[in-house]
């Protein structure tokens, strides 16, 4: 797997000037288009621009290549020597193409976590009507309907001062103030009585700026000042005190009499009351909202001075309560009273150009977040919803932390982005929403959004991957990273995983349209066209004996045969089968020996028997539903709305295969409706089907080995464990609506859920959760989180299998389960016969699969041909319950197996014992007293005594050993009569060599 490069930091340095230079390069004499080798590209450019190192430019040339090559740009760019080239087209797709992605990746933001809600001190008695920010004196100011002016503090949100707007027209009690409006570049005052204010002004032409007036007789006006730092309207009176207000007649704006502004006006609205009115600078137009259907939203092109506005009229169901707009994606969003936000695009006036749908009640405020190119949208309800605008999905929900008023409340939102602060007016109550700092806000095992989360059980580690591209390992027992692989499909990202049957190679599946085969030391062995080199959505990699079956973005399966893994790249072969599914595959479940079951985004399942490639039957939610669907498609009399049916998960229930016999369910679904459903795969029938997560859109879930424990998780990151041991094993003439026995719920993520994985750990059952929250999440079965992948304080898993079991507590945030009363005696102890009755029963499941070809893939001479035995969507599930195994299901086979990898696999490791102080034996510390010369050697022998005397001298070899044995027989010592024969054989296998 390659390194993560920076190859965006030359680009990013040079200026416009520096381009141009690198064009000129790239033309000939007679303006032809020139190519350049690398060689030449560094050498020149290097040369040429002056800035920069050679190491940058050939970084530059690659990353131009690596474009062309995945946007298949480059068609005829070698030479005869086959040294790739590059022109000046190419360098520009990279500069547009690339570094435009890069730039909305860096933008990329996470849901942000606010602090708890602060309810300010109402100094207003009446609805409060606006809230602004002075950028001078950096205060907040609100105005309520009554004419109480409210400043507070920046920081503290102290309440600083309290001022009573007071008008010469009107008495006190009449005073009705609606709106106001910060004129930032000037400080002049401004009196004036509309329904909505927006001021506007260049930000580099101090000359121009426009201030957008909207009323309630459907009237939008604006005057647009010439001069607004001298001075905005002409002093036609002489006389003038000094603090009194300048009182400005609109009919004399409108005759002309004031030279240093003019007026624009439109009355598209017609009677109804003007909701609110932007200025949009790059557009030059002003944009409106009403609540009419017939004139949602108005915008008025200014073309010139003293020429009427060109009106522009969008048209909605029921009207728009707000309205905003996004400079950078040229959007403008619609709070919709019919509960849609709505996003246009100012050119096109027939319809939206998307719809975020979620609230329940009517959108009554909307604001774009400009950094982050997220919309946040508050409801009547008093629920707030962010959306991200490119995939317009909503990303956070807020909901009942907002105060309880009546029913009749007037709501006003301002946004502080610069402090990330969201600013609520309920009637006269001011609520304050901020969020919390990015530095330390939370714990994150990734960089980017977490998309799949596998448990190897041969090396005993979690294996995690993102959006980034990027695969991390963690180890289970304390929750440190052991390896970080970046890039794996370059700038694509990683949709999902599968590990094979020995556990030692990790299927990768990228939006790219490839599946990679690694091993865990970051080799790729294989590169799997399944796209057949277009993108496209890879939603599951099942990876069965005899073949690896790729969906998500087609009706028809897309195999690779385990003859085709001779080459590094494998092309995808000829699904037996056909097409059989009406919309796109997106899941599959596996059952041995040849039972395979899909699931659409239709939600239609279809039963494959795998071995022949043939469909066998169907099943469908709601058949009365799928023969009107067919009949109104071959009537052609109008199209089918958008499903809700779609299948995002199939699992086959364990032990299950009796039950489906008598008429009970064997497999189970979930999908985006946020539905569980059992089904019968041998009657094609629906058993049971129950609501896991209401109102929370699209859900995942997992099954344990076992059969017992179902989980399941939605988009706010909740889960939840239900216990499926009893459920529907019998049959029943009517489906079942009611749902199972709740064991437990979790909230360990703060967003969506994107995968689970239940997985058996010593003897405990554990869940991973993996969530585009960025975290991976570690909790124990049924439901106790232990901790996050890549916290600062490691955790320690305390238990039997671990390896610091018995040894301290728990750390901080750790619960220790115990063990439950029905835990089964012969987990720990098993006798002899419940052994050997084990051994039976493994026996007769091995007995069912082909031994001949499993021997042939798992002992092939080459190491990727080592394909898995079979799994549920390509991953090995053998987990069980966190509490205890139990055996007490005789159908199960509860020891992993025993595969080839590894030849002390089953070696025990521990810590040796502590060894205490040795002592040196006695004929070492008193050598004289056994060791003496020939004729003084006595009869008698000194008994040995303990000593425990360290040795302070020291001594060779004549003060160790007699003399007799040092000395031979012709009275040379033994070591002297060696070396001379050394020598001399030495000197007779090579004259004229020195020897040392």
């Amino acid at each position: 797997m390659e390194t993560k490069m920076q190859a965006g930091l030359l680009e990013s340095r040079l200026s416009v000037e520096d381009y141009e230079t690198l064009q000129s390069l790239f033309l000939g004499d007679g303006e032809e288009a020139l190519s350049l080798s690398r060689t030449e590209f560094i050498e020149q450019a290097w040369s040429a621009v002056g800035r920069g190192s050679r190491e940058e430019y050939g970084l530059l040339f690659d990353s131009v290549v690596v474009t062309q090559d995945k946007r298949n740009l480059l068609f005829d760019s070698a030479d005869e020597q086959g040294e790739r080239k590059v022109d000046w087209e190419g360098v520009t797709s990279f500069l547009l193409l690339e570094l435009s992605e890069k730039e909305e990746n860096e933008r990329a933001a996470t849901v942000p976590r606010w602090k708890p809600p602060l309810t300010l001190t109402p100094p207003h008695r009446d609805p409060v009507h606006q809230v602004v920010y002075l950028r001078d004196s950096g205060r907040y100011l609100s105005v309520s309907k009554g004419g109480t002016l409210a400043a507070w503090a920046e920081e503290e949100l102290a309440l600083l001062q309290i001022h009573r707007l007071r008008n010469d027209s009107v008495r006190p009690k009449d005073l009705w103030v609606t709106a106001v409006v910060v004129l930032h570049d000037v400080h002049k005052g401004l009196k004036c009585t509309p329904l909505c204010l927006d001021y506007w002004s260049h930000p580099t032409d101090p000359s121009q700026a426009v201030l957008a007036i909207g009323d309630t007789g459907g009237k939008v006006s604006a005057i647009c000042f010439r001069s607004p730092q001298i001075s905005l309207f002409e002093r036609l009176s002489q006389v003038v005190e000094t603090e009194s207000a300048d009182i400005v007649k609109w009919r004399e704006l409108v005759q002309g009499r004031h030279s240093c502004c003019y007026t624009l006006t439109h009355h598209a609205h017609g009677p109804v009351w003007v909701r609110r009115v932007r200025f949009l600078g790059s557009l030059d137009a002003f944009v409106s909202c009403s609540t009419s259907p017939q004139s949602s939203m108005v915008i008025g092109w200014r073309e010139r001075e003293g020429v009427p506005l060109r009106v522009t009229t969008f048209r909605t169901e029921k009207g728009t309560n707000d309205l905003d707009y996004h400079p950078g994606m040229n959007l403008i969003a619609t709070a919709g009273i019919d509960n849609k936000v709505l996003l246009w695009n100012p050119y096109v006036i027939s319809k939206p150009v998307g719809i975020l749908r979620g609230h329940i009640s009517s959108v009554i405020a909307v604001r774009f977040i400009m950094g982050k190119k997220q919309l946040i949208s508050f409801s009547k309800d008093k629920v707030l919803r962010l959306w991200d605008v490119a995939s317009q999905l909503c990303i956070q929900r807020i909901a009942g932390v907002f105060p309880k008023t009546q029913e009749e409340c007037h709501t006003v939102l301002f946004l502080h982005e610069e402090h990330s602060r969201l600013f609520f007016s309920f009637n006269s109550l001011l609520f304050v929403l901020e969020v919390k700092k990015e530095e330390g806000r939370r714990v994150t095992s990734h960089e980017n959004p977490v998309t799949c989360v596998l448990y190897n059980s041969l090396f005993r580690q979690v294996v995690s991957s993102d959006t980034g591209s990027s695969v991390i390992c963690w180890l289970v027992d304390t929750g440190q990273k052991v390896k970080h692989f970046h890039r794996c499909h370059g700038d694509s990202e990683i949709s999902t995983m599968a590990l094979d049957g020995t556990q030692t190679r990790l299927f990768t599946a990228g939006t790219d349209g490839v599946v990679k085969i690694w091993d865990f030391n970051g080799h790729c062995h294989h590169r799997l066209n399944a796209g057949r080199d277009q993108a496209v959505a890879i939603s599951q990699v099942l990876v069965l004996k005899r073949t690896v079956l790729v969906m998500g973005w087609e009706r028809m399966l897309t195999v690779f045969r385990l003859h085709s893994f001779s080459q590094f790249f494998v092309q995808p072969s000829e699904w037996k089968g056909g097409v059989h599914h009406h919309d796109d595959i997106l899941c599959a479940a596996f059952l041995p020996p040849q039972t395979l079951v899909t699931g659409s985004y239709d939600g239609e399942l279809t039963v494959w028997n795998n071995a022949t490639e043939n469909a066998l039957r169907k099943l469908h939610p709601d058949p009365e539903r799928e023969r009107r669907k067919a009949q109104t498609v071959s009537n052609g009399s109008g199209e089918e709305p958008e499903s809700t049916e779609a299948i995002t998960r199939l699992f086959f229930l364990p032990g299950r295969m009796g039950a489906a016999t008598a008429g009970g369910a064997d497999l189970v679904s979930c999908g985006i409706s946020g539905l569980v459903r059992f089904w019968n795969t041998i009657r094609s029938s629906l058993v049971a089907e129950f609501t896991a997560h209401k109102d929370s859109g699209s859900i995942v879930m997992t099954v344990s080995a076992c059969g017992q424990f179902l989980v399941t998780a939605d988009m706010q990151g909740r889960l939840k464990t239900w216990n499926i041991q009893e459920f529907c094993l019998q049959p029943n003439n009517q489906v079942t609506n009611d749902a199972p026995d709740l064991l437990g719920s979790l909230h360990p993520h703060l967003d969506c859920v994107t995968h689970l994985e239940l997985c058996l750990h010593g003897d405990r059952l554990l869940l991973l959760s993996s969530s585009s929250d960025c975290s991976v999440a570690l909790s124990y079965m049924p439901g106790v989180t232990v901790g996050v992948f890549g916290q600062e304080e490691h955790w320690r898993l305390i238990g039997p299998g671990s390896p610091e079991a018995g040894e301290g507590e728990p750390r901080e945030g750790m619960v220790n389960p115990q063990r439950p009363s029905h835990t089964d005696p012969d987990l720990e102890h098993p006798s002899p016969q419940v052994m050997e009755k084990r051994g039976e029963e493994v026996g007769k499941e091995e007995a069912r699969e082909d031994k001949s070809l499993e021997r042939d893939e798992l002992e092939s001479s080459h190491p990727s041909d080592s394909l898995p035995l079979s799994d549920d969507l390509g991953r090995r599930y053998t987990g069980e319950q966190g509490l205890r195994v139990n055996y007490s299901r005789p159908h199960l086979r509860e020891t992993p197996l025993n595969t080839d990898v590894g030849t002390f696999n089953w070696l025990r490791m521990e810590e040796l014992q502590c060894v205490g102080k040795l002592s040196k034996p006695e004929f070492i510390t008193h050598p004289h007293l056994y060791f003496y010369q020939k004729d003084e050697i006595s009869a008698t022998h000194t008994p040995l005594t303990a000593s425990t005397e360290v040795v302070k001298a020291a001594f060779d070899e004549r003060s160790l050993f007699p003399e007799e044995l040092l000395v031979g027989e012709d009275g040379q010592p033994h070591g002297a009569k060696k070396l001379g024969k050394r020598e001399n054989q030495s000197n007779g296998r090579g004259r004229g060599r020195k020897v040392r």
